[in-house]
């Protein structure tokens, strides 16, 4: 081979190899870019792939909150129907209670007359029986008839008087007691001891234990006792008066038309 030959040969395989050189620059240059681009592409992805993320949360919160307003809106309608039906069943208690009131008038209207009745059969009464504790029980009478004309006490409380005023005359009945009044007998006001016995035995004794009486209801009046009755209606008046324990005792009893 010539010289100029290999010379030609060098340039040639030198202009190969700085061809070489550069197209491998070229090549790296061109990897870098597409690897920038890809960065960047992966980059707007994860950006892309957060607000789908973000969307998608977003939409899993409005649904439950939808779900969570229809059961709402059931439960209230469910509490509505409920409310509706107490309000329904509150307008047929004040439907029945306007009637009640309504009848009130109609009610008064044969009570009161059957409270007077029963006041006078009460006086009546008291005057016909025996006359234990007479003065508070025709006082009792006399501040029913009061209590009556008495605007401020209503009727159903003058009714409850009424009636509690007839328990307790149905009480002297069985009450075994005691008192100290006053005893008119043969024009003569004595302060004496009464002891009663339901309504089986009334007598009374004079303070200083020498005189005693028997109520006789049929003719309304006093009768003397005999000495014989001084210790045992003495006693009685303090077993009536828990000084002494209840014991068996003689007390008399006026018989009803004995004469």
């Amino acid at each position: 081979m010539s010289k100029v030959s290999k010379k030609s040969l060098i340039a040639t395989a030198m202009v190969g190899a700085l061809a070489l050189a550069g197209s491998n620059i070229a090549a790296a240059d061109a990897l870098t870019d597409l690897q920038k681009a890809e960065a960047k592409i992966f980059k707007q992805s994860a950006k892309s792939q957060a607000k789908v993320n973000t969307i998608y949360e977003q939409t899993q919160d409005l649904l439950a909150e939808y779900r969570n307003t229809v059961d709402e809106g059931d439960v209230l309608r469910g509490y509505n129907d409920h409310v509706q039906r107490m309000v329904n069943d509150q307008k047929m208690n004040i439907a029945s209670l306007q009637k009640q009131i309504d009848g009130i008038d109609k009610i008064k209207q044969g009570v009161v007359p059957l409270m007077y009745k029963m006041i006078d059969t009460l006086e009546t009464f008291i005057d016909l029986d025996v006359p234990m504790n007479i003065e508070r029980r025709k006082e009792r009478v006399a501040n029913l008839r009061d209590v009556m004309t008495d605007s401020n006490v209503t009727t159903s409380e003058q009714f409850r008087l009424v009636l509690e005023a007839y328990e307790i005359e149905a009480g002297y009945g069985t009450i075994f007691d005691a008192y100290q009044a006053e005893i008119d007998f043969g024009g003569t006001t004595l302060t004496a001891d009464f002891v009663h016995m339901g309504r089986i035995a009334f007598v009374a004794q004079s303070l200083d234990g020498k005189h005693s009486w028997l109520w006789n209801n049929e003719n309304r009046s006093w009768e003397e006792l005999g000495d014989e009755y001084l210790k045992p209606i003495k006693d009685a008046v303090a077993m009536a008066r828990k000084q002494l324990p209840m014991d068996l005792t003689k007390l008399p009893v006026f018989a009803a038309g004995a004469k």
